[in-house]
């Protein structure tokens, strides 16, 4: 299952579901002060930008290191991602990923990881750059693209959900949610034809 640019951003959007996490993103930066949420949530994109980043560049060391082939990781990420997908659907977004609420300032832990640099989006930016490492740049341009909205999202998560209202952000996520469904499904009946019929 190749990519461009364009699939590969689209993927990793419907990976990283920053519409879909908006009631974390609200819940999690509530505790932070106003003159400081710009603040955290660039720091946060950042780290997690930097996570994807070394998955990306690291992938093929890691895969020759760990014995695995690229037909097992296309397939454990399209199950990953089929996960991910169901719960997108039949949850809401805050149930995805636990978080303890605005009690503290988050460094991390809950935005940057697991929230934006997870293990679906590992699994995501690592089978990319396994598959098609002729390709990096356009990988990376894609990951930046993708992690720019999510910052974007972030900072205006409030207004967002006054301006579409709680029904209009919950289709959203599960009109993304039933997309991704059928992205991890064909990475998977792709990773599956790769192993049983070689290069066909």
């Amino acid at each position: 299952m190749d990519h461009s640019f364009v699939s590969a951003f689209v993927l990793l959007l419907l990976v990283l579901d920053p519409f879909g996490s908006l009631p974390i993103f609200i819940s999690v930066l509530k505790g932070v002060p106003p003159e400081r949420r710009t603040r955290v949530a660039v720091r946060e994109v950042l780290i997690a930008f930097c996570v994807l980043l070394a998955f990306m560049f690291a992938g093929q060391g890691f895969l020759n290191l760990m014995h695995l082939s690229e037909r097992s990781l296309e397939v454990a990420g399209g199950v990953i991602l089929l996960i991910i997908a169901i719960r997108m659907i039949f949850t809401s977004g805050s149930q995805i990923y636990a978080s303890d609420g605005g009690a503290r300032e988050p460094f991390i832990f809950p935005l940057a990881v697991p929230l934006l640099a997870g293990p679906s989006a590992m699994a995501t930016v690592l089978l990319l750059a396994s598959r098609q490492p002729q390709q990096l740049m356009q990988w990376v341009g894609a990951v930046s693209a993708a992690m720019l909205v999510c910052g974007v999202v972030m900072l205006a998560a409030d207004r967002i959900r006054k301006l579409l209202g709680h029904s209009m952000v919950s289709a959203i996520e599960k009109l993304m949610g039933l997309v991704l469904t059928a992205v991890a499904v064909e990475m998977i009946l792709a990773g599956l034809k790769r192993y049983f019929f070689g290069s066909l």
